[in-house]
């Protein structure tokens, strides 16, 4: 490990522990103003969704894309825990038997393993609501405009244009709705959709808290989307290389459902150049940042590098 990695590595860490303190402040069992009550079992099942794993790189993302712009504090972190919150929701459902059908993750029996399916769904529909909860919130930012603004982007993102429509065409190209025919511009648009989308508000969040000009949003967003590409086929990678016990989640999923992948599009020499040329697009859409721009170009070598 390189200082620098391990400089990275070490920020990284502390802005989980924060995440992670903000996050159980959020699903605690007291209930919120205008709320009437929050069942234990339903908050039980939210938190074991959401607490005590992950690295929380969603939430990092958009808290350093913010600091470029000068901006630190609650806005940032609200803005990062309502993203995880989202994440985390999306988990709790992709894992259903209706869906992938998983038992564990983060090492743990998923929702409706630990509790029940019906409580899963819930639990994941109280996590969405809570993050546009969150970030509809005064104590995210005081300018209605930015909260709007952060509002419509996650929508955007995890709506039907972004991870719930790549989750459709995931279905689809497992076969669930005929036989299907899935090439390398498909697979790019599911993996941009399912996995991308929210990969990249969480940096444009950051542009958004910050009152970016137009350029400089388009240059994040940009960032935003190789990192979001990178990630996924490192993804694919781990889940052809990584043993289940060391990912926390069962593993060879899209082989056995005869999904392709761009590692079986490319091979795995091809997925590997792609990961490179995706980590130099990424770090040049940041040039014009400089060295303040120094951690987010280590995050998308993180998120390729990494081994679980």
């Amino acid at each position: 490990m390189t200082p620098s990695t391990s400089t990275f590595t070490t920020r990284l860490s502390d802005a989980a522990k924060v995440i992670e303190t903000s996050l159980e402040a959020l699903l605690s069992d007291k209930a919120a103003p205008g709320e009437i009550a929050r069942p234990p079992r339903l908050m039980a099942a939210m938190r074991h969704a959401a607490l005590g794993g992950g690295k929380r790189l969603r939430p990092f993302l958009a808290i350093e894309a913010a600091r470029l712009f000068g901006v630190e504090g609650q806005g940032p972190l609200r803005t990062g825990c309502a993203v995880e919150l989202l994440h985390c929701y999306s988990l709790v459902h992709d894992d259903l038997p209706s869906m992938d059908d998983d038992d564990l993750r983060r090492g743990r029996p998923t929702v409706h393993k630990a509790y029940d399916e019906a409580t899963a769904i819930l639990a994941g529909d109280a996590l969405q609501t809570l993050a546009f909860e969150v970030l509809a919130d005064p104590a995210t930012a005081s300018d209605p405009a930015i909260r709007s603004d952060l509002v419509l982007g996650l929508a955007r993102a995890s709506g039907l244009g972004g991870m719930v429509g790549g989750q459709l065409l995931d279905l689809t190209a497992e076969g669930r709705y005929g036989a299907a025919h899935i090439g390398e511009a498909d697979v790019r648009l599911l993996q941009m959709m399912k996995t991308g989308a929210i990969l990249t508000f969480s940096v444009e969040a950051g542009a958004i808290l910050g009152e970016a000009d137009a350029a400089a949003r388009r240059t994040l967003v940009e960032y935003g989307r190789s990192l979001g590409a990178a990630f996924q086929v490192a993804d694919d990678i781990l889940d052809r290389e990584a043993s289940a016990e060391a990912l926390g989640k069962r593993t060879g999923k899209d082989q056995e459902k005869g999904k392709a992948t761009l590692v079986d599009l490319l091979g795995m020499d091809g997925a590997r150049r792609e990961c490179r040329q995706l980590v130099e697009q990424a770090q040049a859409a940041l040039d014009g940042f400089g060295p303040r721009a120094q951690t987010l170009r280590e995050a998308v070598r993180f998120v390729v590098e990494r081994q679980v």
